[in-house]
């Protein structure tokens, strides 16, 4: 991508530049009075988002991760799409689906309402994406940076057969202290356990984290909170699109064995991700659309 037109064409004064990322990989800078916050155009990801004002980004990105064509970038928020979790069809897809290592489309940049930036990114099958997934489709997100973070995921099947989807923004959130920290909002619910050969259970109380954590929650409510005692500060996540819920921290030895980790990551990141997954199946219908939304914000404690 030649990043003199994209500036020309899509950069926003004082506001949004593209640039050079890590592997040259070009990326989407954002600096407001509200907050900052970087976009990788490959995977259509968000990188990091910090609120002004705040020490700290709410985002968790390894400093290992890859920036390679065909590869996934470890941290921020990916997309999972259109499948969550292992290829459930066995024929040997990517895990989480094909659009979180390839290039996406830019659409628009503009203000909104308030100095708000809003990106829009978009990618739309080929005879690539076909071959592996053989839908009709355009997959659109919407990128909101204000003093929250606000992403939406917009399917549109463009075929003339319904098709079924699962999906996820599979987000990475910096914490100060994993053993200190805890997620609210998910007491009560069952969960799967894909720990302990997907046993399913129900929670009692906040989510702490002290060994190899993978939940599907289920049935779960719009908000949840992640209640970060190290750094002081809640950040809360409110969904919607959505009835399950993931919750995962690699721990010591996967983090360990993950090249794309430091060994000690998994003290300071943890996933709790907005998902269509399980038996949380979304059906789309032909000339129709589904959407996925979630929203970050800090919370001071």
């Amino acid at each position: 991508m030649n990043l003199e037109r994209l500036n020309q064409e899509y950069g926003i004064a004082d506001q949004l530049i593209f640039i050079a990322g890590k592997g040259g990989m070009p990326m989407i800078q954002i600096n407001t009075a509200k907050a900052s916050a970087l976009i990788s155009i490959h995977a259509g990801q968000v990188l990091s988002f910090k609120p002004a004002g705040e020490p700290e980004d709410i985002l968790f990105l390894s400093e290992k991760a890859y920036y390679q064509s065909g590869r996934a970038i470890k941290g921020g928020a990916p997309v999972c799409w259109p499948w969550f979790g292992p290829d459930s069809e066995g024929l040997g897809r990517p895990g989480h689906g094909f659009v979180r290592n390839r290039p996406w489309n830019i659409i628009s940049t503009e203000v909104i309402g308030d100095g708000d930036i809003k990106v829009t990114l978009n990618l739309v099958d080929t005879s690539e994406t076909r071959e592996i997934w053989p839908h009709a489709f355009v997959l659109k997100q919407e990128i909101i940076i204000s003093d929250a973070l606000n992403l939406a995921l917009i399917t549109r099947n463009m075929g003339n057969e319904a098709f079924f989807i699962t999906q996820a923004f599979h987000t990475y959130f910096k914490v100060g202290d994993i053993s200190k920290a805890s997620v609210l909002g998910l007491q009560d619910c069952q969960y799967i356990d894909k720990v302990n050969n997907s046993e399913q259970k129900l929670q009692t109380g906040a989510v702490t984290i002290n060994s190899e954590v993978d939940r599907i929650y289920l049935g779960v409510g719009n908000t949840m909170i992640i209640d970060d005692v190290a750094l002081d500060r809640c950040i809360q996540i409110i969904s919607r699109g959505n009835q399950t819920a993931v919750v995962w921290n690699p721990w010591e030895k996967i983090s360990a064995e993950m090249a794309d980790l430091e060994d000690s990551d998994y003290q300071h990141l943890l996933c709790v991700e907005t998902t269509n997954a399980a038996d949380d199946v979304v059906e789309v219908a032909p000339n129709s659309e589904c959407q996925l939304v979630t929203n970050y914000s800090v919370i001071r404690n």
